[in-house]
């Protein structure tokens, strides 16, 4: 079971908040809830707003039909997202955003817009056609693009690629999805309610088969362009202002041209819509699921590449880059230690996990020029957090890794433990053992990577090291 580690608090903000002489309107609680406050009233909103166009018994049916998919769109993304998982605050805002503030939104502005056009054009058949391929797509997409901006803003730390961005965005739209399904579904039974249709040949059967068995992932996808749009722009650095500036912008571009897109398809004639399903909607999901899943394996080869620079350097274990790098081995690592000391040390070790994974992304943006001034203050947030963990998750790793490892014999040597660095406290200096030498490394860290501190008080910085190399 993955856990989202608890983060550490950003520099500055002391344990218990801000410090006390930030403004009322700069406080945690008065920022949270606002927002709690804000999605709240959007909810209460919406869901009088979609009783009042279904009815009672209409909303019911469409909430029970509409929430089918939603288990299953959610755990896509975290499968998606299990490599660093991001915390669940982030996951139920923008599903929260997506189902009562970005569908309120849209609600409102669809409706005013259409009505407009209709007035101003005495055209009601054109205005509803205009509104569902132009205003509705541009719309929708910028209300749920407010989610993923607000998440890359103001919660930056959690934000740092594409996965990151595909996994905000498509929650986002999830939650939209749901509420807008609700909408159509109960408006489909209430049509049935007045016509006497039943069964397959009811309009709701056939809502639901196109909405929710067809194409739960139509607005997951045209948002999570977005959400790679923002994706791309979290990797740049901050010197190359065109490459974090443009991409937001150009997902949602293509977002907005992919929901015209759908919208439109009906008006393509008698088959426009299964043309338009079958040779873009498709294979451009496809697409995407290929291109999140690569994203996927990359960032478990970037743990497997970065890590062993902190081994090299104290913090780690030999045999942890090759455990953390393989989703079965930490796996393993949570089970051996739910077995052996309970549910709690399963989650510790969960946590360790992901504040590795983080530790691992941080040196790979530093190491390509990308990692923000805060490196080294997040840095040692990390391994601070690592080695607090260490008595608990490190065995498990070992065993993890060596359950998992295609050879006969570990190629990791062993840790032993040699005295006390006062760096964070009570912490063991490791010595590196076994075919590579004898090396006492006392922990350190340094701007872009951990350097050891020698005893006359000279920082060198570790040479690369690759612990699975077979010595010769």
């Amino acid at each position: 079971m993955d856990t989202c580690p608890p983060y550490p608090t950003p520099p500055g903000d002391a344990p218990g908040g801000p410090s006390r002489h930030a403004h009322w309107w700069q406080r945690r609680w008065v920022r949270y809830g606002a927002l709690v406050t804000l999605l709240a009233l959007s909810g209460l909103v919406i869901l009088a707003l979609v009783r009042r166009q279904t009815g009672t018994e209409g909303f019911l049916v469409g909430l029970g039909l509409a929430v089918l998919p939603v288990p299953l769109l959610t755990a896509a993304f975290r499968w998606l997202d299990r490599v660093e998982p991001s915390p669940w605050r982030n996951l139920v805002f923008a599903f929260a955003w997506g189902a009562c503030a970005a569908a309120l939104i849209a609600i409102v502005a669809n409706s005013f817009a259409t009505h407009w056009i209709a007035t101003a054009t005495a055209d009601a058949d054109g205005a509803d056609a205009l509104g569902a391929t132009v205003i509705a797509p541009v719309v929708e997409e910028s209300a749920k693009a407010a989610a993923v901006l607000l998440v890359f803003l103001f919660r930056r730390r959690d934000f740092t690629g594409i996965v990151d961005g595909v996994v905000i965005a498509g929650v986002t739209a999830t939650g939209f999805a749901f509420t807008e399904n609700i909408l159509y579904l109960g408006n489909a039974f209430g049509t049935d309610q007045l016509t006497g249709d039943r069964g397959i040949a009811s309009v709701t059967a056939a809502t639901f088969f196109v909405r929710v068995i067809m194409s739960p992932f139509a607005h997951p996808m045209f948002t999570v362009l977005t959400g790679i749009g923002f994706g791309i722009a979290a990797m740049s650095g901050d010197r190359r202002r065109l490459r974090r500036l443009l991409p937001p912008p150009a997902g949602l571009l293509l977002a907005m041209g992919m929901h015209a897109l759908w919208n439109g398809s009906t008006t393509f004639g008698e088959y426009g819509f299964f043309a338009v399903y079958a040779a873009i909607m498709v294979p451009v999901f496809g697409l995407l699921t290929w291109l999140v899943v690569w994203t996927r394996q990359r960032e478990l080869r970037t743990v497997r590449e970065e890590l062993p620079a902190y081994t090299a350097a104290g913090w780690l274990n030999p045999a942890e880059p090759f455990a953390l790098a393989s989703m079965r081995a930490r796996r393993l690592a949570r089970d051996h230690a739910r077995r052996h000391l309970g549910r709690q040390a399963a989650r510790t070790v969960a946590q360790y996990e992901a504040y590795a994974t983080s530790l691992a992304f941080l040196r790979h943006r530093g190491r390509l020029g990308r990692a923000g001034a805060d490196f080294t203050v997040r840095e040692r947030e990390l391994l601070h957090e690592l080695w607090r963990r260490r008595e608990v998750a490190q065995p498990a790793l070992d065993h993890a890794a060596r359950m998992t490892t295609p050879i006969a014999a570990p190629p990791w040597p062993g840790y032993a433990v040699h005295g006390v660095h006062a760096t964070y406290g009570v912490h063991a200096t490791y010595g590196v053992h076994g075919a590579y030498g004898v090396h006492p490394r006392p922990p350190g860290y340094g701007s872009y990577g951990p350097v050891t501190p020698y005893p006359h008080g000279q920082a060198v910085p570790y040479p690369s090291y690759n612990p699975y190399r077979t010595p010769s």
